[in-house]
């Protein structure tokens, strides 16, 4: 064991050490969500790593280019110094790591921490980067084996490309051919497991106008777990009533599971039919959803309008996948994009045979993986005839075509994280603080809102992060972002991969967690609901805030 300790140190890079330390402690500042030892630990390995790996590719080209080396006596006293000076080093700021992380908890108003746990960062640091340096020594033989056999036949330095290049091939198909497709399909087995289970406590409709009563066309096991949840969780005529002090209908809502249909196209049909069975189109608002992977809907984005609409709204919507957003997003995403399109070509096509006077306002919704669908669900020459009144996109994904082309081209002078485009009669963005512009600005006859916090990596995110700077982190930042937060080449992109795995970890309002109060704006902008003064309002956001936190 010592005699492998000891090769494994002199196998050390003193260079890899040094870059590896500053990746290390570039990991530790804050970006956009805050961190537990655990995920802080394993972000700060793979940092390591990614710094160790720069470091040897220098010292490799160093010496590929026959430059003069220094003796292996004083290479070994360096990397004593060197391992000395950077664990120095990585003490100090792990000492600073409890304040970093505090700079975003107390923006999100969150309890602070005392302590970084800095001993369980480091061994779950170090575990993190043993089984990373194993896999990428591993790869080395690999091509090394391979370079040498080919070398039988061909000049040393061909054999090295062939080497190289057929390692990463193998490396690729084993990792995406065999073990992603493995993951993914215990994922995809355990989700549609989980979306087949029947709650207990959640008994099916009696009311023949609910989607998966005795009546519908969808029954109430095929809803899966996250329809059965939109369906029975809405407020009812005579809660909304009981707020307004209005007489109010009873909010439709239609979904249709994917076992309910083999394809796409054919849910789509289905959950028209349903539609018209229940009356969907005599409503005064009608919004076509396209849900997250996995199907679910934020009942506090359909609650708030529902609300504000007095019941007079009907919602339809299909499951696409059983994964979570995430996953769906990796393999694919081109299916839901299919399934959000049928859907709204199938609800459109019939909304446009209808009377002018006596058909629904048709809008369009959509969370996270939903928004980004449901804005490929629509092409915008396809409806110039007759369009659509609106869409309220919250937290798109940063894959988002036409909001990251909005996000490129807004006006001179205005955050990348609330932009402003053009006079914005046309799309608007909202955070926190309400939207961009003035809210008595007059809109066009098509009203889009984007939905979004600063501090949510699923919007922000850009692969491109590995080498240049955002411009969400210019000045000045959004309310939920840290000043303390800082650009660092490679570790800024690892940091916010991760801060897109746990945006859903935080408080509702940050992050990719929507508060109530903040949809209530976002609709009231897009479907101009009449009658609410500004205290009745203020009164449905705090009500509204109430219900979401029980």
């Amino acid at each position: 064991m010592r005699n492998w300790v000891t090769k494994f140190w002199r196998s050390l890079s003193a260079g890899g050490l040094v870059v590896g330390t500053l990746f290390f402690v570039a990991s530790l500042t804050p970006t956009l969500v805050p961190r537990t030892y655990l995920t802080q630990g394993v972000l700060s390995g793979a940092c390591f790593a990614a710094g160790y790996g720069i470091g040897v590719a220098w010292r490799w080209l160093w010496a590929y280019m026959e430059l003069p080396e220094p003796r292996e006596r004083f290479l070994l006293a360096l990397k004593i110094a060197v391992a000395a000076i950077c664990a120095a080093i990585a003490i100090l700021f792990l000492w600073w790591a409890a304040e970093w992380q505090n700079s975003i908890r107390q923006l999100m108003h969150l309890e602070p921490v005392t302590s970084a746990h800095p001993l369980e960062v480091c061994v779950i640091a170090i575990v993190t980067f043993l089984m990373l340096i194993a896999l990428a020594r591993l790869f080395k033989r690999i091509s090394r084996l391979i370079s040498e056999r080919s070398g039988r036949f061909v000049p040393r330095r061909v054999s090295n490309v062939i080497g190289f290049t057929v390692a990463i091939l193998l490396f690729w198909a084993v990792a995406n051919g065999v073990l992603v497709r493995y993951a993914l399909y215990v994922a995809d087995s355990s989700f549609a497991t989980f979306d087949a289970l029947v709650e207990p406590d959640r008994a099916q409709p009696t009311p023949q106008l609910k989607t998966g009563s005795a009546a519908s066309l969808v029954s109430w096991k095929e809803l899966g777990r996250a329809g059965r949840e939109f369906i029975a969780t809405g407020p009812t005529a005579s809660e909304i009533s009981t707020f307004t002090q209005k007489d109010a209908r009873e909010p439709i809502r239609v979904y249709v599971g994917l076992r309910a249909a083999d394809t796409a196209e054919e849910r789509a049909q289905l959950a028209l039919e349903e539609s018209k069975r229940v009356g969907a189109f005599e409503r005064s608002v009608l919004v076509v959803i396209t849900p997250t992977g996995s199907g679910w809907i934020d009942p506090a984005s359909m609650d708030s309008v529902e609300y504000l609409h007095n019941g007079d709204v009907a919602s339809v919507a299909q499951q696409y996948s059983y994964l979570s957003s995430p996953l769906s997003l990796l393999v694919e995403p081109e299916y839901g994009s299919e399934a959000a399109r049928a859907l709204f070509a199938a609800v459109y096509e019939y909304w446009t045979t209808l009377p002018h006077d006596r058909r629904p306002k048709l809008f369009l919704h959509g969370l996270s993986l939903g928004a980004m669908n449901s804005e490929r669900s629509v092409e915008l020459f396809e409806i110039l005839g007759d369009p659509v009144q609106g869409a309220l996109w919250s937290g798109p994904p940063f894959e988002s075509r036409i909001w990251r082309s909005i996000t490129e081209h807004r006006n001179a002078g205005t955050p990348a994280w609330l932009p402003r485009f053009r006079n914005g009669s046309f799309v608007r963005f909202m955070n926190q603080n309400g939207e961009t512009g003035p809210a008595d600005a007059p809109w066009g006859p098509m009203r889009i809102v984007y939905l979004q916090y600063a501090s949510d990596a699923i919007t922000f995110f850009d692969y491109r992060d590995f080498y240049r700077r955002p411009e969400w982190m210019d000045a000045p930042r959004g309310p939920d972002v840290s000043p303390e937060l800082r650009w660092y080449p490679v570790v800024s992109m690892l940091q916010l991969a991760l801060d897109m795995a746990v945006a859903t970890n935080t408080p509702m309002g940050y992050g990719h967690v929507f508060a109530p109060e903040h949809y209530v704006d976002a609709w009231l902008a897009v479907t101009d609901p009449q009658g609410w003064s500004a205290d009745q309002i203020a009164r449905l956001k705090q009500y509204l805030a109430a219900r979401g936190r029980m």
